[in-house]
């Protein structure tokens, strides 16, 4: 068979491979596709033959992929994304979700504040279609998008790439998380004040992927102060355990502030140093919308962008 002929490939194939690549293992890829696990596998080694290549290596945890695969992946989506269009062109019925999947990629403080409220919100107006939420910052978020690793994405920025479309959320700022135990009595008002001589006495636990220097140190050596980080992470999640029964202070975008002091002992209070806004922007391919269930979890997260508190 000639390399580019299909006439004898079954383009169920595709199908499986999507599957393998996003659930990383036969036995995921069998439940999400309704198939027995050894249906996947003997579809894996024709999947081989037809890429003359292994596509997906065994690991402790599942399968990974091979760089062939990472190669294919997009070229895939794609067109399988066309027909799936093309489907929901053709019928007259409700758009149906069933074992569809739609990925966002975010970090974890916009996990925080708007997981919840998107998983609502499909369900309402997807029923049937399930988010996946990945990991993702402005810097990075264009290639993932432009890899069709994700398929929407909410970030500080980071869209101005060609073929890449965006929508503002709103305008983030910054505030603090303590212990409330930690503060003076402050009567009704959950904003206790801090001063800026206060938070500089205190410890700082600093969120940064780079775990050095972050926008709160440059805000303070402009007035001539600095503070003293007593240790830094790399997510929001661990905050609670960090904050909790301490002095310490953690200056956070104040969405991720707001959901964290929801759900915990931990207060957020006012942070007394004037620091930078920040834009909160929704971006995605710009053909994506074609594939109606992309365009309904777009309008889900438009639906939810008041959880920001912007």
């Amino acid at each position: 068979m000639h390399a580019s002929d299909i006439s004898g490939v079954d383009l169920n194939l595709l199908k499986i491979f999507e599957a393998l690549f996003e659930e990383g293992g036969a036995s995921r890829a069998a439940i999400r596709l309704d198939m027995t696990q050894s249906a996947v596998s003997a579809a894996l080694k024709r999947l081989r033959v037809l890429y003359d290549d292994r596509l997906f290596t065994p690991t402790g945890r599942g399968l990974a992929p091979t760089s062939r695969a990472r190669e294919l992946k997009p070229v895939v989506s794609e067109a399988l994304d066309r027909v799936r269009q093309s489907l929901a062109i053709a019928s007259p019925k409700p758009a149906s979700f069933h074992g569809r999947a739609v990925a966002i990629g975010l970090s974890d403080d916009f996990e925080l504040a708007l997981g919840q409220p998107i998983i609502a919100q499909v369900a309402r107006h997807a029923p049937g279609l399930r988010v996946i939420f990945r990991q993702t910052y402005s810097q990075i978020v264009s290639d993932s998008l432009a890899n069709q690793e994700i398929d929407l994405a909410i970030a500080a920025g980071g869209f101005g790439a060609r073929g890449l479309s965006h929508q503002s959320l709103g305008q983030g700022d910054y505030a603090c998380l303590v212990d409330a135990a930690s503060l003076a009595p402050a009567g009704k008002d959950d904003h206790a004040a801090l001063t800026l001589e206060a938070f500089v006495a205190r410890g700082h636990i600093l969120v940064s992927s780079g775990g050095v220097v972050g926008i709160v140190d440059e805000a303070l050596a402009a007035q001539g102060l600095k503070r003293t980080v007593i240790a830094s992470t790399t997510h929001f999640a661990g905050l609670p355990y960090l904050l909790k029964g301490t002095q310490a202070v953690a200056t956070i975008p104040r969405h991720a502030a707001s959901a964290i002091a929801a759900l915990t002992g931990l207060r957020l209070v006012e942070c007394p140093l004037a620091l930078p806004g920040y834009p909160i922007e929704l971006g995605w391919r710009a053909n994506a919308l074609r594939d109606v269930a992309v365009a309904r979890v777009r309008d889900a997260i438009g639906a939810c962008a008041h959880w920001l508190g912007t």
